[in-house]
Parts: C-alpha cells; sequence; structure tokens
C-alpha cells in the first residue's frame, strides 16, 4: 500500500475507477452517481492510496480521518472511494482489510469504516452476496442510509487491530491521512 504522488499514479487510479464503474454497469451493479469520482484521485488536495503488486494497481481509495460520518461518532480511518481491479476484488478486499485493520490501528484510531453503494433493502440487494462475504472477513454491516456522497450505502465498520507480521505480506507506504473536517479533505 502507498500513497498515490504522482500524475502518472494519480491517472492510473482514475483509468482503474472508470474500468471498474464499467465493470459494474455491465452486471447491473450500483454505480456511483457522481461522474467526478475519477477526478477524485487527480485532485491534488487528495491523499490517494494504492495496493500495488509487481507495479499493477490493484485497487485504490482515499484514507482519511473521520470523527463523525453522521452514523458513526467515534474516531475512525474513513476509506471513500474504494475501487478494485475488475475481476480481482475478492482477494484484493481481503488484503485491503487487513492493511486498514492494521493502519488504523497504528493511528490509534478503533475503527475502519468505508460504504457501499446499495439501491434495495441490504438482504435484497445485487450486492448482498458481496455483504456476506465482507462479514466473513470481519466487517460489521451497521445498516443503511444515505451516505457522505449522498447516495444510498451499506454502512461498513472494521475492528482496528495491530497484526505485526502484516508487513511481511503488506508493506505500507502511506502517508498519514487527513481529518475528513480538514479543509484539505476530498469528500
Amino acid at each position: 500500500m502507498r500513497t498515490l504522488r504522482t500524475d502518472a499514479e494519480r491517472d492510473e487510479a482514475a483509468a482503474l475507477v472508470q474500468d471498474r464503474q464499467r465493470w459494474l454497469t455491465v452486471r447491473g451493479l450500483p454505480v456511483p452517481a457522481r461522474a467526478d469520482v475519477p477526478d477524485l484521485f487527480r485532485d491534488p488536495r487528495a491523499t490517494p492510496a494504492g495496493l500495488v503488486e509487481d507495479g499493477l494497481l490493484l485497487a485504490c481509495m482515499i484514507p482519511q480521518r473521520a470523527t463523525d460520518l453522521g452514523w458513526g461518532r467515534d474516531p475512525s480511518l474513513y476509506l471513500s472511494c474504494i475501487h478494485t481491479l475488475p475481476d480481482r476484488s475478492d482477494d484484493t478486499v481481503r488484503l485491503i482489510t487487513l492493511w486498514a485493520s492494521d493502519f488504523a490501528a497504528r493511528l490509534d484510531l478503533p475503527l475502519v469504516r468505508a460504504e457501499v453503494l446499495t439501491r434495495h433493502p441490504l438482504d435484497d440487494d445485487p450486492i448482498a452476496p458481496f455483504l456476506r462475504r465482507l462479514t466473513d472477513m470481519g466487517w460489521d454491516v451497521r445498516g443503511s442510509g444515505i451516505g457522505q456522497h449522498e447516495e444510498r450505502v451499506a454502512r461498513l465498520e472494521l475492528l482496528a487491530e495491530q497484526r505485526s507480521g502484516l508487513s511481511a505480506l503488506i508493506a505500507c507506504q502511506v502517508q498519514e491521512p487527513p481529518s475528513s473536517t480538514d479543509s484539505r479533505s476530498i469528500r
């Protein structure tokens, strides 16, 4: 995991987001209504992070410190705009889960939070199988509602847990994220 700093890395992340959005659309799954999501990764105020393996960007996201998301008031590491390389999401999401839990613990944050787009009641939504896989990985579904980007989402929480041996599997070069209330943060 590393912070995406260069224009080329940010452009690669934006392209990954566009590829993922096309993949979701073809399968009839929820896609962000915001057309500017790829541009969020190009924004110089953002501090996007990426999961890279052998030079290939597998996932990108915008990590932030959050104190109040409107649905969780405890401080947390909030993973915004998570996108994975199409057809490689299960193992990638497992690695993100391990990394995020450890990274939050190292930042002295008790939780990791994220949101997943939905359209229907959670048990009837097309993403229900994905939510079940996330709960198997340790995430708790904390209901649904309107998310940080004004769309219907499933709210997810993961306990922070320091994992001392994780660095052998995932090297972390992500800079400490800004607060979601920081004027530089990206929504």
